[in-house]
């Protein structure tokens, strides 16, 4: 369906042609009509499926008609669970509003929030907002909320994940009862269906692009590798000429700056993202990425929420992931909206049982590749974990239970008292 067939007004229409959007995705095409009509929505899509047009195109036109728009109250809310999700959501409506008179304004912790508070003196219609700056702004009396008609929760699942869900139900209770409301998650746990069932009134239910579809358009490969070779495995398919631009998963922040270590040492050019990095050194290694000063980008699951990287030719699994739903969710960041990507996975000795869980999920065995340098031999396990010295051997001077006493299971009071020198060190 074209964006001219959604009853879609001009101006947005306009903008929407000078970006290069023409068709509606399935998302849009189903949500946009509902949203238009003031229902709410419940939206359970996967990223890349273009659900950020699908409630910010509903939301501009319906400010736009309703004439509120410019009185300098916060009109509309969408709240996003990190920096880079709620920027990436701030920019697209600014590309979609280029033609409507409406103030847009982003806030998140991490920087100084005096340009975020000049700004919001200055009035804004629609505040994109993590949960924890937007408590601490409100707290400070900096912004009401009282007047939101149009509330959006956008993945929600991580919200959960990064046990955030409390200060999403503290700014529920500072939002009028009367409004519209917008719920995306990609994944529908017991916990985020309650939460749903407390923010939505008679919702619309939309759900696209399950795991199949999801897997079916991205080119899937297992490279069974030791662990202490993955960085040699990543460097030579790095330096493959077919390899563009990359976005590798790293399960940890430690291990991230180590990749990116060595592969600056290897000679490629690439940058870490995680939350220990300032949001300046995040921004700028994103925009870095995003303008092919950096060919690879290195990332953990919760900073790379935020990507969206149109023509990413490669994403790279480091490290399987514990919980199978994150490699659909990691895989997705190339073949988005619809065009296909190669999603390679990094498969160590400590990792065979994560990759059947993966399998099982998607329903489908993922191509093996063993025509590479660095195959690990069949057969190869685990190293065995080192047994631990008991407490007593590290002298803290702690018996462990059924440990004999001191001397051979003599009492305390039995031994031979002998002259030692007073210990004059602290413990």
């Amino acid at each position: 369906m074209l964006f001219k067939e959604l009853e879609l007004n001009q101006h947005l229409l306009r903008a929407l042609k000078e970006a290069g959007y023409t068709k509606a995705t399935p998302i849009q095409e189903d949500a946009i009509p509902h949203l238009m009509n003031n229902k709410d929505l419940l939206g359970c899509a996967q990223t890349g499926t273009g659900k950020t047009a699908a409630f910010a195109l509903p939301i501009l036109q319906n400010l736009t008609e309703e004439g509120t728009a410019g009185k300098g109250a916060i009109k509309a809310l969408i709240l996003a669970p990190t920096r880079e999700l709620a920027l990436q959501i701030g920019e697209s409506f600014q590309i979609y509003a280029k033609y409507l008179p409406l103030k847009i304004q982003v806030i998140f912790g991490g920087v100084s929030q005096n340009p975020q508070t000049t700004a919001l003196k200055r009035g804004t219609d629609i505040l994109v907002a993590t949960p924890g700056r937007l408590l601490d702004l409100i707290g400070q009396g900096y912004i009401k909320l009282n007047q939101v008609d149009f509330f959006v929760l956008d993945e929600a699942d991580m919200m959960l994940d990064m046990g955030m869900l409390h200060d999403v139900r503290r700014i529920i209770k500072e939002l009028p009862k009367k409004r519209q409301s917008m719920f995306f998650s990609a994944t529908m746990p017991t916990e985020i269906e309650k939460l749903a069932g407390t923010i939505l009134s008679n919702p619309v239910k939309v759900e696209v692009t399950p795991v199949s579809s999801t897997v079916e358009i991205i080119h899937q490969s297992v490279y069974p590798v030791a662990k202490s070779d993955k960085t040699d495995l990543l460097i030579h398919l790095l330096k493959e000429d077919t390899v563009e631009r990359s976005l590798v998963f790293s399960r940890t922040k430690h291990g991230a700056n180590k990749i990116v270590k060595k592969l600056l040492q290897a000679g490629l050019s690439a940058e870490a993202i995680h939350g220990n990095k300032s949001q300046t050194a995040r921004q700028r290694a994103l925009e870095n990425f995003k303008t092919k000063k950096t060919s690879v980008l290195v990332a953990t699951d919760i900073a790379a929420r935020g990507i969206d990287v149109p023509e990413l030719s490669h994403v790279i699994l480091y490290d399987l992931p514990e919980v199978p739903e994150t490699y659909v969710h990691r895989i997705g960041r190339t073949g988005r909206a619809g065009r296909g990507g190669k999603a390679i996975s990094f498969c160590d000795e400590t990792e065979a049982a994560l990759l059947r869980d993966i399998e099982k999920l998607i329903q489908r065995k993922v191509p093996v590749v063993k025509d590479q340098p660095f195959l690990l031999k069949e057969g190869t396990k685990a190293p065995a974990p080192q047994p631990k010295k008991p407490v007593a051997a590290r002298n803290n001077g702690t018996r462990v239970k059924n440990q004999p006493g001191p001397r051979g299971g003599q009492k305390a009071a039995q031994r031979p008292r002998t002259q030692t020198k007073k210990n004059t060190q602290s413990n």
